[in-house]
C-alpha cells in the first residue's frame, strides 16, 4: 500500500487577499497533480472557507494547540509562498512564520521554503533570526534573484535555488465569466471603440501625491483616450479604501470610472483583468494575472519584489510609488498600446520559462518522499 504523506501548508491565507489566494491555488494545484498520494492541511484564518475553496484539509493558523497537533504529525512543511520573510509591512509577520518553521524543526520535519520572495528584512534580529532558522531548513527555493542575494547576505549558507512565483503556473481562463462579471457591476462601453483599463492599486497614504497624480492620470484617460476605467480591489478590505479616495477626486469623470464592488475568486479575477485592455498594477500579482492573461500592464513598484517580477518578464516598472507622474505615465501608455503585439509576445515568452523552472519545488518534495 502506498504511503499518505501528509503535507502542511503555511502562508498569508484566509485574509481574502486574491494575491495570495492565487498562489495557495497554484500551490494546492500542483501538489495535487504531482503527488496525487499527499493529504494536504492549510494554516489559515478561514478554515471552513479553504477547506471548501480547495478541497484540502485546514486548520486555524493562531490556534497554538491546532499548530501543535498540525506540525507534530506531518512528514512536510511548506513555508510559502508570497512574501512571509519581510519585516516592512509588518514587524510580527515574520516571527510568526518563522516560528511555524522553527516548530517543524524542533518535531525533525522536513521544510521547504517553497518560491518564496524573500525581503526586505530591515531588524538586525530579524536577519540573524532568519539566517539561523533557514539554514536548518531541507530545501530553499525562492521566486527571484534579489532573493536569494538577500539571503546570501545576511548569512544563509545552504544551497538557495531560484524559480519564479507559483501563481504563474495557473492556466488562463475562458472570458465569458469576466464578462458578466463585470456587466452585472455596472460596467458598460459607450461603443466598440473604448478601451477598458484596469487598476490595482496598493497604497496606505490615501493623501500622498502618489494618489493626486493617478486620479490625474485616470481623468486623462478617460477624457483624452476615452477609456473606460476600473479600480480593482486585489486585497479587498485594504484596497477599497484605496477605491473610495480614488473616486472621490475623480467625480467630474464618474461616469466613466467604475468600481468592482464583491470579492471574487481566482478564476473570477484573471477572467475580469482577461477581459481588460491594460492593467495598471501596484499590486505584484494583479501584474502576474495580467501576464498569464496576455495583457498589456504597466507596473507601478512599491516594494522590490514588483521590480524582480517585471524583469523577469522583460519589462520594468514605469516608477515607484513615490516618484510616479501623470505625463510620464501617458506617454508609456501610448508607446504600450501601440506596440502591444510585440509587449505581449515578449511577456508570453518569458511567462513560459519561468512555468518550467517552477516544477522543481514538486521535484523536490518528491525526491525527499
Amino acid at each position: 500500500m502506498e504511503k499518505i504523506y501528509k503535507i502542511v501548508i503555511s502562508g498569508y491565507y484566509g485574509f481574502n487577499n486574491i494575491g495570495d489566494e492565487s498562489i495557495l491555488r497554484a500551490v494546492v494545484d500542483n501538489l495535487k497533480l504531482k503527488l496525487p498520494q499527499a493529504k494536504i492541511v492549510v494554516l489559515t484564518k478561514d478554515v471552513e472557507g479553504t477547506r471548501q475553496k480547495y478541497g484540502v484539509d485546514a486548520a486555524d493558523r493562531k490556534s497554538i494547540m491546532a499548530l501543535l497537533s498540525e506540525v507534530s504529525g506531518c512528514d512536510f512543511l511548506i513555508s510559502g509562498g508570497g512574501s512571509l520573510l519581510q519585516d516592512v509591512t509588518s514587524k510580527k509577520s515574520i516571527l510568526y512564520y518563522l516560528a511555524i518553521i522553527r516548530l517543524a524543526l524542533f518535531f525533525r520535519k522536513k521544510v521547504l521554503i517553497y518560491s518564496q520572495g524573500i525581503g526586505p528584512i530591515n531588524s538586525k534580529y530579524n536577519r540573524k533570526l532568519t539566517a539561523k532558522t533557514l539554514n536548518k531548513v531541507t530545501s530553499i527555493v525562492v521566486r527571484d534573484e534579489s532573493s536569494k542575494e538577500l539571503l546570501e547576505e545576511i548569512g544563509v549558507k545552504k544551497e538557495i535555488i531560484v524559480t519564479a512565483d507559483p501563481v504563474l503556473r495557473i492556466k488562463p481562463v475562458s472570458l465569458d465569466v469576466g464578462r458578466q462579471i463585470l456587466q452585472n457591476e455596472g460596467v458598460v462601453k459607450s461603443n466598440e471603440e473604448d478601451i477598458l483599463v484596469g487598476f490595482a492599486i496598493r497604497e496606505r497614504n490615501l493623501k500622498s501625491d502618489f494618489m493626486d497624480e493617478l486620479a490625474d492620470s485616470i481623468r486623462k484617460l478617460v477624457t483624452q483616450k476615452k477609456a473606460k476605467v476600473i479600480l480593482i480591489p486585489f486585497h479587498f478590505s485594504e484596497d477599497r479604501l484605496v477605491i473610495d479616495e480614488l473616486v472621490k477626486k475623480l467625480r467630474d469623470v464618474e461616469n466613466s470610472v467604475f468600481c468592482l464592488h464583491q470579492k471574487y475568486l481566482t478564476d473570477e479575477m484573471l477572467s475580469i483583468v482577461g477581459n481588460l485592455d491594460m492593467l495598471v498594477g501596484v499590486r505584484l500579482h494583479s501584474l502576474i494575472h495580467a501576464a498569464i492573461m496576455g495583457v498589456p500592464l504597466i507596473g507601478v513598484s512599491y516594494d522590490p519584489k514588483v521590480n524582480s517580477f517585471l524583469k523577469s518578464i522583460g519589462t520594468k516598472a514605469i516608477s515607484s510609488i513615490y516618484d510616479f507622474s501623470c505625463n510620464d505615465f501617458l506617454l508609456e501608455f501610448e508607446h504600450i498600446m501601440d506596440n502591444r503585439e510585440e509587449f505581449c509576445a515578449r511577456v508570453e515568452k518569458n511567462v513560459e520559462h519561468l512555468k518550467e523552472m517552477l516544477d522543481i519545488n514538486e521535484e523536490i518534495i518528491k525526491g525527499l518522499m
